[in-house]
């Protein structure tokens, strides 16, 4: 078991303390996501497109699509829902009429610049920063894991 310094029992077998490591990694990205539902008010996938526009942006449907792994029809409704919010406005590009581009508002570039930058966010610009080598050690870990609880999402 861990404390609340995160050592591990001595006589916890290797294998719980792995899995309780495992376990404070989900209860952290429960904690921030319930964070940013309870100071901003905003799903944390809501939150998540917010804070990518605001890196990167205005962005497509299809980018912001790329960013969440999601279906083009999914994108689209969280999009329509994030506008009806107030959050961010889709406009028609100039360059190609099939184009939707979306921009954050003013209440939706507040939101995603006070709200703390850390959970999934963190952990995806920080992943971005480690080498080809150390992302594939990580990669082959995952998919071990995934392996291991019988996880068929790839």
């Amino acid at each position: 078991m861990i404390d609340d310094d995160n050592h591990f029992s001595p006589d916890e077998p290797f294998s719980d303390q792995v899995f309780h490591r495992f376990l404070a990694l989900m209860r952290q990205k429960r904690q921030y996501a319930r964070q940013i539902e309870t100071e901003q008010g905003i799903k944390p996938r809501d939150f998540s497109v917010l804070r990518f526009l605001l890196e990167v942006g205005p962005a497509t449907i299809g980018q912001i699509q790329t960013f969440l792994h999601h279906s083009p029809s999914t994108t689209s409704a969280l999009v329509a829902q994030l506008e009806e919010a107030g959050y961010v406005t889709r406009s028609r590009s100039e360059s190609d009429n099939r184009v939707v581009i979306v921009s954050l508002t003013a209440v939706g570039l507040q939101i995603a610049e006070q709200a703390p930058f850390g959970g999934l966010p963190l952990l995806r610009r920080r992943l971005s920063r480690l080498t080809e080598e150390r992302l594939g050690e990580i990669d082959s870990v995952l998919a071990e894991l995934m392996q291991l609880m019988e996880s068929d999402a790839s």
